[in-house]
């Protein structure tokens, strides 16, 4: 059997206390707990390590030899405490974070200043994938994630919501028209995605009152190409407002038939993996990501 931090707490305690029940006062113990931490420990090293008279305890050679051991050992476990407890005040070391082109371009980036003029000890790396990746291979430390979530083997935390329109350019609307009805889009040049095929589930209703589904007539894997199709001109777009809101308030793109739009919002959350202990630096990037996009939408 291998010693414990307790055993070897409960010797160096008795022999800077001079008494088995003063180390028991001071450990917040029990005289027979502490004894019986004593004896585990002589039991396993095989050897004495105390001698016990009627007045004193003296130290063996061998006790000696242990206890300069036994308090460099305990004198790191607390440096390490120590260190945790820096850390969890001061976060340090390096963040991995991943998240989709998009919402790395328009929601974290533009906050990456902020952030590290308030944590300047984290070392963070931005990295993009436009699929779902997996934190482990990837070693990635936390993970931005658009729409509903499948991996039960994740912790979730809610960042916010953002909702979906359909956008064009002016450019574009000035040479194709403006669609009225929803029927209309079938005439006009759609943008859509490769993957996965629900994205191309429009917020608007079809004959049959269900959620349109297009057939693009351009397709991209990213949402950021979309949008930059978009606004050259090249067709109608259904994105997200946490990646159009400034377009929108620039006036380069603009949202059509409000009306017959369907409230429908994207939820967005921070995964991390649940067996993982979440360290300080994980907590103080999300946290400040929610605090800045307050009250929890990335619309208005």
């Amino acid at each position: 059997m291998k010693i414990t931090l307790d055993e070897l707490q409960a010797f160096a305690t008795v022999v800077d206390s001079g008494s088995i029940t003063a180390a028991a006062e001071q450990l917040e113990q029990t005289v027979s707990g502490i004894s019986r931490s004593l004896g585990r420990l002589e039991a396993k090293l095989e050897t004495t390590l105390l001698r016990r008279t009627t007045r004193r305890l003296e130290l063996t050679e061998e006790g000696a030899a242990l206890l300069a051991r036994a308090r460099a050992i305990l004198d790191s476990v607390e440096e390490a405490e120590e260190q945790m407890a820096i850390r969890r005040q001061q976060p340090v070391g390096r963040l991995r974070v991943d998240a989709a082109t998009p919402f790395m371009l328009h929601v974290i980036v533009p906050r990456v200043a902020g952030f590290r003029e308030r944590f300047p000890k984290v070392e963070l790396e931005l990295n993009s994938n436009e699929g779902i990746i997996d934190l482990l291979e990837r070693r990635t430390d936390v993970a931005f994630r658009i729409g509903p979530l499948k991996d039960s083997t994740l912790h979730a935390r809610p960042v916010g919501t953002s909702r979906l329109r359909l956008l064009a350019s002016p450019a574009y609307l000035e040479r194709a028209g403006t669609p009225g009805r929803v029927a209309d889009l079938a005439a006009h040049s759609l943008l859509g995605f490769t993957q996965p095929e629900s994205l191309n589930q429009w917020p608007v209703r079809d004959p049959r009152g269900n959620p349109l589904h297009i057939r693009p007539a351009i397709a991209s894997s990213s949402g950021e190409t979309l949008r930059q199709l978009a606004i050259a001109g090249e067709g109608i777009v259904c994105l997200s407002d946490f990646m159009t809101r400034d377009d929108q308030k620039a006036g380069r793109l603009l949202p059509l038939m409000p009306k017959a739009t369907l409230d429908v919002r994207q939820p967005i959350h921070a995964v991390y993996y649940r067996n993982t202990a979440l360290a300080s630096r994980i907590t103080c990037f999300i946290d400040y990501l929610i605090a800045a996009v307050a009250p929890g939408r990335f619309d208005d």
